[in-house]
């Protein structure tokens, strides 16, 4: 018997957060646009889900500050048009009125002329900062199942975390209906089937086309209204009994292993940033890179292969172009271009042509592209030297920003 035909999607990437947790990695780049373990964007998580999914038909709507994100979409993401295959940056517009993006929502509403050109029967919507994998097809398949017009993802956490998420009160006589949106609950019930867990949205929905259409033009003449998909466009849905859940635990993604499987990670803070990365480093990786069923995609550009001589580097990411002379790295993450030449880094994030120079030390750092850090200096060993020098300290790390000198 032949398999029904698969409904037509589009996907929606919403890719204009400011990120400004992140500064000073967001003073001169849009979030989605931040580097990640050496060679890839944030990005390049969300669109690399979004195609190995089987969504070829992708728009990533841009507005803070994006540049190097649009510049990094058209040298990266090119995929056959001979499909109707694309992933296009579209920037904001002002097409219905004077005014940029409001909120998320209102990012959808002025770009709804996308939603009419392709005509989808369903509008995937995913954030572009966030450090996963996914396969949206069978949340896809979750939603057409439930007969809801909206479908939410969420991510089982300890009850204890509630306050820190947007909770989903599951319905318990159908666990698959949300029957509350709570942002950041001081007393929240816990599941069902796990009274110590709580169900947080991880900011990816999937809707019927015409409910979203609908759902968004009603949000843009509401006064009062964030214009916020996840504060003001899903509560509506649970408040018409109209929302589904999809518990990303049910997500099996091929060549995940037992230790990264369901790993999500929320970087919007520096700190959040720089555990993930080590994350990555570890031994027995609790995010593993090296999953080539389901590979995350990027364009690093014409580096030679990394290169280590008379040096000790242990648990490391060396990026193309990476070179370590007579240094001592440790448990770091270096990015393409960098040079360490003598030095010692330990517990940091290099950026892309970093320098370290000989006898410099940095430590628990985030340096980010262009740096020099020059002979004898010291990066994360004092403070008040680092914030002296116009660095910033924050939760025990020391952040230079892009070109910053060390003075």
């Amino acid at each position: 018997m032949a398999l029904p035909p698969r409904k037509k999607v589009l996907t929606i990437v919403l890719a204009g957060g400011e990120g400004k947790r992140l500064m000073p990695l967001t003073a001169d780049r849009a979030k989605p646009a931040v580097p990640f373990a050496g060679t890839y964007r944030l990005i390049d998580f969300a669109l690399s889900n979004v195609v190995n999914s089987g969504s070829r038909q992708v728009v990533v709507l841009t507005q803070y500050k994006s540049h190097s994100l649009d510049r990094h979409i058209t040298q990266t993401w090119r995929m056959s048009t001979m499909l109707g295959n694309y992933v296009a940056s579209v920037p904001a517009q002002q097409r219905v009125g004077k005014n940029w993006y409001l909120g998320s929502a209102d990012a959808i509403y002025q770009s709804l002329n996308l939603v009419g050109d392709e005509k989808p029967e369903i509008v995937v919507v995913v954030g572009a900062d966030h450090v996963y994998r996914m396969d949206f097809s069978q949340m896809i398949d979750a939603h057409v199942s439930s007969g809801a017009p909206c479908t939410v993802a969420a991510i089982r956490q300890p009850i204890e975390l509630a306050d820190q998420f947007g909770v989903i009160d599951v319905d318990p006589a159908d666990p698959r209906r949300i029957r509350e949106f709570l942002e950041k609950p001081k007393n929240p019930v816990g599941l069902p089937d796990s009274p110590g867990e709580v169900l947080a949205s991880m900011g990816n929905y999937v809707f019927d086309a015409d409910a979203l259409v609908e759902a968004v033009t009603r949000d843009a003449t509401e006064i009062g209204s964030k214009h916020d998909m996840g504060g003001d466009i899903v509560p509506g849905f649970v408040r018409r009994n109209q929302a589904a859940v999809y518990d990303y635990r049910d997500n099996e993604v091929p060549g995940s292993t037992d230790r990264d499987r369901g790993y999500w990670r929320d970087v919007g803070t520096l700190r959040s940033y720089y555990d993930a990365h080590l994350d990555v480093v570890s031994p027995l990786p609790v995010f593993n890179l090296y999953n080539y069923d389901w590979p995350i995609f990027t364009y690093h550009g014409p580096y030679p292969p990394a290169k280590v001589v008379h040096s000790s580097v242990d648990e490391v990411l060396l990026s193309p172009g990476v070179v370590v002379s007579s240094g001592s790295v440790q448990r770091s993450v270096l990015s393409p271009g960098v040079h360490v030449s003598g030095g010692e880094v330990t517990g940091s994030v290099l950026l892309n042509d970093v320098t370290v120079g000989e006898g410099a030390i940095v430590r628990n750092a985030i340096i980010d592209k262009n740096v020099v850090i020059p002979p004898g200096a010291r990066v994360g060993i004092d403070p008040e030297e680092d914030v002296a020098r116009g660095f910033v300290v924050q939760d025990g790390l020391t952040i230079a920003g892009k070109d910053q000198p060390y003075d």
